[in-house]
C-alpha cells in the first residue's frame, strides 16, 4: 500500500478489538509478505506482539513453490516457531484475501500459543489466537506428500527455492497448483 494510500483510511480505533494471528511463514519478518504487515502496521491496523510457538505438535510443510503451510493435523509434527501479531478487523481482511480464505486456499481457525517470555525462553499460554492452516480439503494430502516429515520453522533454509506468486505459472489457480503437487511423486 503507498503512501496516499494510506491517508484514506483512518486510524482504528483505540478501543477497536483486535485479533491475535499467529504467522508462521512469509508473513514473518525477513520473508516476502511481511511488507503487508508493515503497511498494516503503519496504518494502525497490525503490531508486533512477541516471537510465539505453537502450544501444541503441529507440521508445517512446503508445498508448490516452497509455499509454507501449517496443517491442522494436531499431534503430527513438532512444535512450530512464528510470531505474533494483534491486528484489527480491517487488517483481518486484507489477510483473508492474501491467504486466500474466500478461495479455499487457507482457513482461518483458532490456535493455542506460548509466547517467548525472553529471547529462547518459552513464557506464558495464549488462547484466543488465530492462524492459517492449509485447507483441510488437501491438508491431509499435503501431509502424506511431504513424508509426514515437516519443520519447526520456516527459516531462510527452509524457505530456499520460494517462488513469489508473480513469477508463478499465471495459467493454473493456486487450488491447482496444489493438486498437482500432492498428486506428483518427487
Amino acid at each position: 500500500m503507498g503512501a496516499a494510500e494510506q491517508h484514506q483510511h483512518p486510524p482504528a480505533p483505540e478501543g477497536e478489538k483486535k485479533t491475535l494471528v499467529f504467522t508462521y511463514g512469509t508473513l514473518k519478518r525477513g520473508f516476502s509478505n511481511h511488507g503487508l504487515l508493515q503497511d498494516l502496521a503503519r496504518a494502525g491496523d497490525a503490531a508486533f506482539v512477541a516471537a510465539a510457538s505453537t502450544a501444541a505438535p503441529l507440521p508445517l510443510v512446503c508445498g508448490p513453490y516452497r509455499v509454507p503451510f501449517l496443517l491442522n493435523l494436531p499431534g503430527d509434527g513438532q512444535r512450530v516457531r512464528g510470531e505474533l501479531y494483534s491486528v484489527t478487523a480491517r487488517g483481518l481482511a486484507r489477510l483473508d484475501e492474501l491467504e486466500g480464505v474466500s478461495r479455499g486456499h487457507y482457513e482461518r481457525l483458532p490456535i493455542s500459543i506460548v509466547v517467548e517470555e525472553r529471547e529462547g525462553e518459552e513464557g506464558r499460554a495464549v488462547e484466543g489466537a488465530v492462524a492459517y492452516y492449509a485447507h483441510r480439503g488437501y491438508a491431509a494430502e499435503m501431509w502424506a506428500r511431504s513424508g509426514r516429515r515437516g519443520h519447526a520453522e520456516y527459516s531462510p533454509a527452509v524457505a530456499a527455492g520460494y517462488v513469489r506468486r508473480v513469477d508463478r505459472p499465471q495459467h493454473l489457480t493456486f487450488l491447482d497448483q496444489i493438486r498437482v503437487f500432492v498428486s506428483s511423486h518427487s
